[in-house]
């Protein structure tokens, strides 16, 4: 058996994974209803915010900005399986045209990037920046290991 502290990830590693290329799922707290949770595209600096962007007139904005918190989950979806969930206070600011960019760059690429954003040229956006106070991790990378090592015993 793989002790639980093992499963979870160092700072370092933690980091590293939060900053790769994920679809993240944001979640809000709602008054007397559950969670709202949306997919979402993010960029992330090792040390600094997480930084998206929701539609100006949607409910995530709203509820972001009565919350004043969120959090933010990212995971692989092949084996070995690694998740990383930060929560924390939440800024809601104006729309910027370069956050939008580098996301739709980050995910789609310079040339489809481009396309999508004049795609969605008359859409409002509001970035919102999520400063991570709390982390939860787990990385199975040596569960499988030790599973594997054991089956080729």
């Amino acid at each position: 058996m793989v002790p639980v502290s093992e499963l979870t990830m160092k700072k370092s590693q933690r980091e590293a994974f939060l900053a790769d290329l994920h679809v993240g799922v944001v979640t809000v707290a709602r008054d007397g209803q559950a969670p709202l949770a949306a997919p979402v595209w993010y960029s992330y600096e090792p040390g600094g915010e997480v930084v998206f962007v929701f539609e100006s007139a949607s409910e995530k904005i709203n509820l972001l900005e009565a919350a004043g918190q969120a959090s933010l989950c990212a995971q692989t979806e092949a084996m070995p399986y690694k998740y990383v969930t930060v929560e924390g206070p939440v800024v809601v600011g104006d729309i910027d045209d370069d956050v939008e960019r580098v996301l739709a760059h980050r995910y789609l690429g310079p040339e489809i990037g481009d396309i999508y954003l004049q795609a969605i040229a008359g859409t409002v956006s509001r970035v919102v920046r999520l400063t991570p106070t709390r982390w939860r991790t787990v990385d199975y990378t040596p569960f499988v290991e030790r599973v594997l090592g054991a089956s080729g015993s």
